[in-house]
């Protein structure tokens, strides 16, 4: 086929951290058959296909594939689309970039250090606030304790472009002992938008972060997810309207992947204006390989 390919660690501060990703360079515009045979056999979570280069200004055209099919946006795939686009389609520095995803126009900026990219922010859709869950119904599904969900903020689907359940807790010690009981819990999820639930707390590991969190994506064919922009986006819309740090603006690190060996830092910035939330998650990409598809 002659397709080039690259392997790019997404929400890593160094190599073999955060969430992988493959980022496909299309020469053509593919068939989704191919293209999810293709995202099979590299069996990363997710692969992008970047379509043909656009006419000057135009947004770039990038499918996102995960093992089962296509899905109109994820976060990591987003930032490490544009990651590879800008080094190896552009080639050269620019402050922001324009994907064209199922969802619709995301915009992507970068920052700068010593010349190479540094953290790449993704500007995501107004969140939308859906249904409310019970504590004692999602406490069963996790195997915690009723105890250790916080109770002052709902379980609530939100959504950013693509549905999750927000779901606070109380403690790390809660975070860590969280495991999703897949059963009972994809019988639930015949019935609502969101199919992953995003597990969260305000004790991190480290004094400079202020959130950990985990995601389960068994509905989706993966026990536990590294880096999650997508969920981490409705959780920055989510603590901007709940006024989870006591404001509706959020500048915040979060923490994720490490109960997997894959530890990953996201950077979150929401502001809630009433009608309109802001959202913008940020993080940094690792270049790991490259190939090419024969």
């Amino acid at each position: 086929m002659g397709l080039s390919y690259h392997v790019v660690d997404v929400f890593a501060e160094k190599k073999y951290q955060g969430n992988q990703l493959a980022v496909v360079q299309a020469k053509k515009v593919l068939p989704d058959d191919l293209m999810l045979d293709i995202t099979r056999e590299l069996n990363y979570s997710e692969t992008t296909f970047v379509e043909p280069k656009p006419e000057e200004k135009q947004a770039y055209k990038v499918r996102i594939f995960t093992q089962v099919g296509e899905t109109p946006f994820a976060g990591h795939p987003t930032l490490g689309s544009a990651y590879i686009i800008q080094q190896t389609l552009l080639n050269r520095r620019v402050d922001s970039i324009t994907l064209d995803l199922k969802v619709g126009a995301v915009p992507v900026s970068f920052t700068y250090t010593n010349g190479e990219p540094d953290v790449i922010w993704m500007k995501q859709l107004n969140p939308t606030f859906e249904k409310i869950h019970t504590s004692d119904v999602f406490a069963g599904f996790l195997g915690l304790n009723i105890d250790d969900i916080d109770g002052r903020y709902p379980i609530q689907e939100v959504s950013t472009g693509f549905p999750f359940f927000i779901v606070p807790l109380k403690s790390r010690k809660a975070l860590e002992k969280s495991k999703l009981l897949k059963e009972p819990f994809l019988e639930y999820v015949k019935n609502t938008g969101a199919k992953a639930p995003l597990v969260f707390c305000s004790e991190p590991r480290s004094v400079e972060n202020q959130v950990a969190c985990r995601m389960f994506a068994a509905y989706f064919g993966v026990e536990e997810d590294p880096a999650t922009g997508s969920a981490n986006g409705c959780l920055a819309g989510y603590l901007a309207r709940y006024r989870y740090f006591g404001s509706p603006r959020v500048d915040v690190r979060v923490e994720q992947g490490y109960d997997m060996g894959r530890p990953s830092l996201l950077y979150l910035r929401s502001d809630d204006r009433g009608e309109y939330v802001e959202v913008n998650v940020g993080g940094r990409c690792v270049m790991i390989a490259r190939g090419e598809l024969v």
